[in-house]
């Protein structure tokens, strides 16, 4: 949905909320980690799909079976949602791995290492 679009962003913001609480409460599948985040939730115009970003503190592996243990429940989710949201349509939830934390994170890294050995190299001056 469009960003500028209030009713959009509303919609998007419950889903988000929805889909957060059934990972954190709901789902036991074992595959998905305990430390995940709904990072980003895009719903279409017709609210037929959803595209629904997932950042996973850990390795890749331990994100990669996230989403195998959460593609397995995407019917479950996706009854939550028709069960808590009052809408027209249910949309079809994707999980999509959303890496940009670790990238944040290895990027803020990178600069740290830059700067400390910068600074270090002022002192030997």
């Amino acid at each position: 949905m469009k960003k500028n679009n209030s009713r959009g962003s509303r919609i998007n913001s419950d889903v988000q909320r929805v889909i957060s609480h059934v990972i954190e409460f709901e789902i036991k599948d074992p595959r998905v980690n305990s430390l995940v985040s709904v990072s980003k939730v895009e719903v279409t115009n017709d609210l037929k799909e959803c595209k629904c970003y997932i950042s996973v503190l850990g390795d890749q592996e331990s994100g990669q079976k996230t989403i195998e243990g959460l593609n397995s429940a995407k019917g479950f989710v996706r009854k939550r949602l028709a069960e808590s949201l009052n809408m027209r349509n249910t949309p079809e939830v994707r999980f999509i791995l959303d890496d940009s934390i670790a990238y944040g994170v290895m990027m803020s890294k990178k600069i740290d290492d830059i700067v400390g050995s910068s600074s270090s190299e002022d002192e030997d001056e």
